[in-house]
């Protein structure tokens, strides 16, 4: 006896869509016995290439099962190259001599395992745009011998010019004197820490906060004391309150599109910000991470405060993960130099060849087209969870890559993280972010990478379907 029973009335694009497996033959979990079924049927012909599958959801009520274990079936037998995704089409039986091959059925695309945990852009993968950028690496190939020499720190006068041109896109005018090209973020914010605070002294930060911030902090020695927040980030009057009681030397904000909250705080709370942060005499320090995906973003503290301020806009969430280089803008010439002093000491130099690609990308326009490709593409993926997220679960910004969610009655974060990783669905949970107190029943879910839309949606169908029903009911996810 075959392993499925089949309605053969006709479907669409000439296949019958009526597949119910017997999957109590396998002696496996529900979403492996599926792929097993798949793979049995389409060896033995039961299945034959381009037969158009049940959808999840009618094969789920078919088999009573819930409908995120038969998508994690989908999932696996995807990862197997036994069935492809066509959008706007459904799900199709592949063709084993073309599986995974150039030649596979037009639109046709894998999906496999979706990784929503680290907060990337989207990559680029528009022909033109790839060829532009690889364009752009290989001619630093003219100048190699150079690139592979240390250099002056703190960037050359080119690299300083294109910095300076990147910061007046975000509204940032400041002379080449308070400017230091870094090797990153994290350098940045290690050294400007270093340079306000001693071990021991205070440092305020969003109570749900970026997790670099707390491992830095501790790392001096620094006590980091949490600031409560609301959906439009930082209460100023909590910062006051913290100011007279524990005299912290700065305030950390990542005040647009923040990580992980996706909170961006408006002006008029900015500026009450700063008169409490002047009135303290209190440092701000500004992570601007997403300062060029916003296309209309509030005027950075930056702009609005430059004698105290510390300003840090890494280029990893505009461009890309891996150019590891931040441009940082200091109060004054005079806090700069010991600055600078502290990064040579710690990191040598930014990367000449890091460097030497952004500057080549801003000066010529490819990193604003890159810009603009992450705007575009987040959106239409913050268009996606909108129409499958639950309203009530979560908060996002239109123009960032990641999503806040909050988890419904019932669920716990270490719980829906779980549930996610056996449905090859990562998450993090708010443990990572927490600077005090007990965390949030809530998780960071990240749209970006070199994830496809389709990964997105069937990842976040399968999430959704979590979130709309009972933890109670998590063992039949598996």
């Amino acid at each position: 006896m075959g392993s499925t029973e089949r309605d053969e009335r006709p479907g669409p694009s000439g296949s019958t869509g009526h597949w119910t497996p017997d999957l109590k033959r396998w002696g496996k979990p529900h979403y492996l016995a599926i792929a097993e079924a798949l793979a049995e049927d389409i060896r033995t012909g039961r299945l034959t290439p381009g037969t158009r599958l049940p959808t999840q959801r009618a094969l789920a009520d078919a088999l009573d099962l819930n409908f995120t274990t038969v998508s994690r079936g989908y999932v696996e037998a995807h990862k197997r190259g036994l069935i492809e995704g066509r959008v706007g089409q459904g799900t199709f039986v592949v063709d084993p001599a073309r599986s995974g091959r150039p030649g596979a059925a037009a639109g046709a695309t894998r999906i496999g395992p979706v990784d929503f945990t680290m907060n990337l852009p989207p990559e680029p993968d528009t022909s033109a745009l790839q060829a532009r950028m690889q364009a752009s690496f290989a001619d630093l190939s003219s100048d190699l011998a150079n690139l592979l020499r240390y250099q002056g720190f703190g960037g050359s006068d080119a690299d300083k010019e294109a910095a300076l041109r990147w910061l007046r896109g975000r509204g940032i005018g400041t002379a080449r004197e308070r400017l230091l090209i870094c090797p990153g973020t994290h350098s940045a914010l290690f050294s400007v820490l270093g340079q306000v605070a001693r071990p021991g002294d205070t440092i305020c930060a969003e109570r749900i906060t970026y997790p670099g911030i707390r491992s830095l902090s501790a790392h001096l020695g620094l006590r980091l004391v949490d600031l409560p927040m609301d959906r439009y980030g930082v209460d100023p009057d909590a910062f006051a309150a913290a100011c007279t009681k524990v005299a912290p030397k700065a305030i950390y904000l990542n005040p647009l599109l923040q990580n992980p909250t996706t909170a961006t705080l408006p002006r008029s709370r900015r500026e009450a910000i700063i008169a409490v942060a002047r009135r303290y005499a209190v440092a701000i320090i500004e992570d601007d991470a997403y300062a060029r995906i916003c296309p209309a973003p509030p005027p950075s503290f930056a702009e609005l405060a430059p004698e105290i301020t510390y300003y840090v806009a890494g280029v990893a969430k505009c461009l890309g993960a891996g150019l590891r280089l931040a441009f940082l803008v200091t109060p004054s010439a005079r806090t700069t130099l010991p600055l600078a002093g502290a990064l040579r000491a710690a990191t040598v130099m930014a990367s000449p060849i890091a460097t030497a690609l952004t500057t080549r990308w801003i000066m010529d326009g490819t990193a604003e087209a890159i810009v603009q490709f992450v705007r575009e593409e987040s959106a239409a993926r913050q268009r996606i969870a909108a129409s499958l997220l639950p309203a009530s679960t979560y908060t996002a910004d239109p123009h960032g890559f990641h999503v806040w969610i909050t988890l419904p009655a019932g669920w716990t974060r270490s719980a829906f993280a779980s549930q996610g990783r056996s449905a090859a669905l990562g998450v993090v949970s708010s443990d990572a972010f927490c600077v005090a107190g007990t965390p949030p029943e809530a998780v960071r879910l990240c749209l970006g990478g070199p994830s496809t839309r389709q990964q997105i949606t069937r990842g976040l169908e399968m999430l959704a379907h979590a979130l709309e029903g009972s933890p109670a009911l998590a063992s039949n996810y598996i």
